[in-house]
């Protein structure tokens, strides 16, 4: 069930998508002054236009009372020289709105009697739309889960095994004695020896029990796993 959440966060995704400065913008030449002869002179239009960025798409607002003013626009040398003399288009009456269909310099003029030599003329200079998409970031790489591995089993050393010993002879009698015979010794049957039961201790050593962090490692990661699935249902 998709909640009003997860509505939101999906709109405010899509907006943030979004190219920047993909709504046309309406530029009122002069804000409130409007389109007039200026009291600030000459430099009035351009220092309107300085602080403003003209994009392909954007209008030019020109406010001006009809039969007291026009806008013409025309090229760079009629706009140097004032001149109103085949201009490129002419507007009458007011107000007027000119889309910007290109990128490049644009120019006009009032062709009222000395307006433009007054500071009734305006040149902008139109760039591109912007259109350009974000770059998308990337997903996260899925965190890997280990193996459990298990220690290699020692291999036992055997243990040195007790032999026979029998009693060693030792000579009698000493030098210059008359030899003394002994009597005949029959043969020593060795006691059996039991060996002992080989312990831990003797070399061998018990494999290690298996570890449980890496299947701690692999429940977190399934908890995890299963948090996100729930959340996208939701």
């Amino acid at each position: 069930m998709v909640t009003k959440m997860n509505i939101a966060l999906v709109l405010m995704t899509i907006l943030a998508a979004l190219p920047r400065n993909i709504v046309a913008v309406d530029h009122i030449v002069g804000d409130t002054t409007g389109w007039t002869i200026p009291s600030g002179g000459p430099t009035t239009y351009a220092n309107w236009a300085s602080g403003r960025i003209f994009r392909v798409g954007d209008t030019l607002v020109f406010n001006f009372a009809s039969g007291a003013h026009d806008v013409a626009k025309v090229t760079k040398s009629a706009y140097d020289s004032c001149s109103s003399t085949n201009p490129i288009s002419l507007i009458t009456v007011g107000p007027a709105n000119i889309t910007l269909n290109s990128t490049g310099s644009e120019y006009f003029i009032c062709t009222f009697g000395q307006h433009c030599n007054a500071g009734q003329k305006l040149a902008i200079n139109v760039a591109t739309s912007s259109t350009t998409s974000p770059t998308p970031a990337p997903s996260p790489a899925p965190t890997p889960v280990p193996n459990p591995t298990r220690a290699p089993t020692p291999t036992p050393s055997p243990s040195p095994s007790d032999g026979p010993s029998g009693p060693s002879p030792s000579p009698s009698g000493g030098a210059g004695d008359s030899p003394v015979s002994a009597p005949p010794l029959g043969p020593v049957t060795p006691e059996p020896t039991t060996p002992s039961p080989t312990s831990p201790g003797d070399g061998l050593v018990p494999p290690p029990a298996p570890s449980s962090a890496s299947r701690s490692v692999f429940v977190h990661a399934l908890i995890m796993f299963m948090s996100i699935a729930i959340s996208i249902m939701c």
